[in-house]
């Protein structure tokens, strides 16, 4: 993961999500849509965010996505998440995706493409929030 510094990080950094970026997710100009990475965060710190509340959860804010460097067709995508901040009802991560290079001109090469914050409730079965289960031994 990167430099970020967050002196209230609960867990270190986990992999919660890997896979490959396909021609079908890239936009007009060739690379990745944006919109599709993003789906993959949610995704990511989604997983986290229901192993440690144990139950469902919901996204409920999406701060600063930060576009640093484009993804194309090929690359693997990996998506790491911390949990920055576990209030009463919801779940604050940072997430960043990295990519490595598969191709053959660039193969193995790996650098963080995006990074972001997001917050997830934990819901009951009504899809009201509820209370988040603090046992230090649903952190991953």
């Amino acid at each position: 993961m990167s430099n970020h510094k967050n002196t209230n990080v609960v867990c270190d950094k986990n992999l919660m999500l890997r896979t490959l970026a396909m021609p079908s997710h890239s936009n007009v100009n060739g690379n990745i849509f944006g919109g599709w990475i993003m789906s993959q965060m949610d995704l990511g710190g989604g997983i986290l965010a229901k192993k440690i509340s144990r139950g469902k959860i919901s996204t409920v804010y999406i701060e600063s996505i930060n576009f640093i460097k484009p993804i194309y067709a090929g690359d693997l995508v990996s998506c790491y998440v911390n949990c920055v901040n576990i209030e009463k009802t919801s779940i604050k991560t940072y997430i960043e995706i990295w990519v490595k290079k598969l191709n053959t001109y660039s193969y193995g090469l790996t650098y963080c493409t995006n990074t972001a914050f997001f917050t997830y409730v934990a819901i009951n079965d009504n899809g009201t929030s509820r209370l988040f289960l603090k046992n230090k031994n649903s952190l991953i």
